[in-house]
């Protein structure tokens, strides 16, 4: 056989180059592979073997043959030393990262299931270090799942609701909490809007509204306070200080505030208010022909001690039910609160003043700009009491100055 061939040709070279090396030994003894191999004992008999076997050797491979495998065995040896180095060096990196979770992206997960897939799970065991075979396996599939994922050439399917709808709807649900899906569907019918009850249903699960029997147990302090704001007054002061013949002396101001058109009314500014002063102040709230307390229920107070007991009594009897807040909470009367802050910082934190005439002046100039010409984000951006037109683009821009011009307002100046 040539392989048997192949072996006895370099073994029997092997032999001649020991005898070569030591002529006592008359007779030689090549041992092949193959039991079955025959001995011979003369060097003539070998020399005719070795002929024999390089004849059917060269008869087999030629020599451009024989150049090719060993240098393909060359270049296998030095891929393998290749692949040993990488792997060796993988495993230093590994270690480095102190069992670190190695995230990949998207392109590079692509890249090694497309390499991966081509050595196959029995290769990718031996040489794949940074990841499992499965896991590069699981790769390659998910490649060929979106290779044949046609979901971006579906359709538009179901047109969604108009964004007009589901906000009217939700503000239907909101602003009446005692209307069901049915009742809402009538509502947006009379606007034009042809729904179905489900897609009500819908609109609301997706808003997190609840059913209308669940929404009429409960009602938010919001809608409480917006269903009562026109019986609902606050009250509070604030301080100021005025340099005087005597030196600095703190002036108090009384103001009230109306919740639902958040007018106010300063009721009087005092260095002393006592009992006398706070009750005839709750006289002129209440006079009955253009008291600022009229039509309200409800005032809501801090526990100051200027309000005295006398002065709630006189306003219970008025038909206005005093609402004393708990100790220390001026959040609960936060609209006289942010009103305080306005006016400090728009106009009383930035003057010097001298007497208790110039702070009348600043308070006076300040409230009319207040009412007519600053505008109040808790009325939807609007002024309170407009003196101009509002809207106009036709006509020329002026400007009115107050406080030195610490106060403007922009208006259209009507011919």
């Amino acid at each position: 056989m040539p392989g048997t061939c192949f072996v006895m040709h370099f073994q029997a070279s092997e032999t001649i180059m020991r005898q070569r090396n030591s002529c006592r030994k008359p007779f030689l003894r090549v041992v092949s592979k193959n039991t079955n191999a025959p001995k011979w004992r003369t060097r003539n008999e070998l020399r005719l073997r070795v002929s024999s076997c390089r004849i059917a050797f060269m008869n087999v491979f030629q020599p451009w043959q024989l150049l090719l495998v060993t240098l393909a065995g060359w270049i296998n040896r030095q891929q393998q030393d290749v692949i040993a180095y990488i792997q060796e060096e993988n495993r230093i990196l590994k270690n480095k990262l102190k069992g670190k979770r190695i995230r990949f992206t998207d392109d590079e997960r692509r890249r090694l299931a497309v390499k991966g897939k081509v050595l196959g799970r029995k290769v990718l065991r031996e040489v794949a270090s940074i990841v499992t075979p499965d896991t590069i396996l699981a790769w390659h599939r998910k490649l060929v799942a979106q290779k044949w994922d046609y979901s971006k050439r579906r359709g538009p399917g179901r047109p969604p609701v108009k964004e007009e709808i589901a906000k009217l709807t939700v503000r239907m649900a909101r602003e009446n909490p005692s209307w069901g899906y049915t009742t809402i569907m009538g509502a947006l019918f009379n606007l034009g809007h042809v729904v179905a009850r489900e897609t009500v249903r819908n609109i609301l699960k997706e808003h997190g509204i609840e059913p209308a029997p669940e929404r009429s147990k409960r009602m938010p302090w919001s809608t409480f306070l917006k269903s009562h704001w026109d019986c609902i007054a606050a009250v509070d002061l604030f301080t100021t200080e005025v340099w005087t013949r005597n030196g600095l002396v703190r002036y108090y101001t009384l103001f009230f505030i109306k919740l639902s058109s958040r007018r106010v009314h300063v009721a009087g500014v005092t260095p002393n208010p006592h009992r006398i002063w706070i009750k005839q102040i709750a006289r002129n709230l209440t006079n009955p022909i253009d008291g600022f307390l009229l039509g309200t229920r409800y005032l809501i107070m801090d526990r100051d001690s200027i309000f005295t007991d006398e002065f709630r009594e006189y306003l219970k009897q008025e038909g206005v039910k005093p609402v004393r807040l708990p100790p220390r909470s001026p959040n609960l009367n936060a609209y006289a609160e942010r009103f305080v802050r306005t006016i400090k910082e728009c106009c009383l934190n930035q003057m010097i003043f001298f007497g208790e005439r110039s702070l009348w002046n600043a308070i006076r100039e300040f409230m009319e700009h207040y009412h007519h010409e600053r505008n109040h984000q808790g009325l939807e951006n609007r002024l309170i009491d407009p003196r101009h037109q509002i809207g106009l683009t036709e006509d020329s821009i002026a400007c009115r100055e107050r406080l030195g011009g610490m106060l403007r307002y922009y208006y259209r100046d009507a011919a």
